[in-house]
C-alpha cells in the first residue's frame, strides 16, 4: 500500500514537472543560448592579421595603414596623390553588431568611413571601386555631425541614403540637434561608434547618441545592390578617402554576429 502511494506520488511529481516547469524552462534555455554569443575582436592590437588592402594599381606600393602603439593608424599627411585606399576584413558578415573606437585630430582635414556589407570590384573605376554602404566618419569642421550617417559608395548610386539625398552634398539643415565629436585633446580623446545591421534595419550610435535608425528595405536589397552582391552581406572596411590628407586611429574593433 505504501509502495503504491509512493509510486503515485512520483508519477504526479513527474507529470507536474513535464507539463508546467519544462515549458517554462525552454524559453530561458534559448535566451541563455543567445546571451552566450560573445564579442569577437577583429583587430588583435599587434598586426593586421585578418585584414588586407584594396586599392587601385597605382597605389599598391603606398603605405598608409600601419600599426602604432596598439592602434590602427591611417596617416596620409602630405601625400594627397592617392585614390581611395581601403583596409578590409578578410571575412564577410551579414547580420551583426560592431563596435569600435576612433581618435580624430582637429588639424586633420581628411575623411574616413566604415564600409559594411561591401565588396571591391577590380573591373571598374580604372582598376577598383568599393561597392556598398558606408557609415561616414567625418571629423573635420564644419560638418563632424555627418558622422554616423550612411553614404552609398555603390558605383551606380554614390549618394547619401540616410538621410536620402540625390548626391553627395549634405546641407546644414540636416545637422542633428545633438551630437558629440571628440578630438585627440578632448577628455580621453576617443569616440565610440556602434553599427547594428539586422536584416534591413540599420542603426548607428556615436558616443551614445543614435545617428541613424533606418529601414533600408527597397534600397540595400534592390536590383543594383543585388547585381554587385552587396547591401545584404559582405566585407567590413575602413576608408582613406580619395586625395585626402588624413590622420586617424582605430582600436577596440569588435563584432558579434546576430543569429536567427
Amino acid at each position: 500500500m505504501i509502495f503504491a502511494l509512493y509510486n503515485n506520488y512520483i508519477r504526479l511529481i513527474m507529470h507536474i514537472t513535464v507539463r508546467i516547469f519544462i515549458p517554462l524552462l525552454i524559453p530561458l534555455f534559448f535566451v541563455s543560448c543567445k546571451q552566450e554569443i560573445q564579442w569577437e575582436q577583429l583587430f588583435n592590437g599587434k598586426d593586421l592579421s585578418g585584414w588586407h588592402i584594396d586599392c587601385q594599381p597605382q597605389d599598391k606600393n603606398k603605405v598608409f595603414w600601419t600599426i602604432d602603439e596598439g592602434t590602427i593608424l591611417c596617416d596620409s599627411r602630405g601625400r594627397e596623390g592617392h585614390h581611395h585606399i581601403w583596409l578590409v576584413t578578410d571575412r564577410e558578415f551579414t547580420d551583426f553588431e560592431l563596435g569600435l573606437k576612433f581618435q580624430a585630430y582637429s588639424d586633420s582635414p581628411g575623411n574616413s568611413g566604415l564600409q559594411f556589407r561591401s565588396r571591391y570590384d577590380t573591373t571598374i573605376e580604372n582598376g577598383g571601386w568599393m561597392n556598398g554602404p558606408q557609415v561616414d566618419i567625418n571629423p573635420p569642421k564644419p560638418k563632424p555631425w555627418r558622422t554616423g550617417f550612411i553614404y552609398d559608395e555603390t558605383n551606380e548610386v554614390r549618394r547619401w541614403i540616410y538621410p536620402s539625398l540625390s548626391n553627395w552634398d549634405m546641407k546644414d539643415e540636416y545637422e542633428p540637434e545633438k551630437y558629440i565629436m571628440k578630438y585627440s585633446a578632448d577628455d580621453d580623446g576617443w569616440n565610440e561608434l556602434t553599427l547594428i545591421c539586422n536584416g534591413m534595419h540599420i542603426k548607428t550610435i556615436l558616443n551614445g547618441i543614435v545617428q541613424t535608425d533606418w529601414d533600408a528595405t527597397g534600397i540595400l536589397d534592390d536590383e543594383i545592390h543585388q547585381k554587385h552582391n552587396v547591401g545584404q552581406s559582405g566585407h567590413i572596411a575602413l576608408q582613406l578617402h580619395h586625395g585626402d590628407d588624413l590622420l586617424i586611429r582605430y582600436k577596440d574593433i569588435k563584432i558579434r554576429e546576430i543569429k536567427k
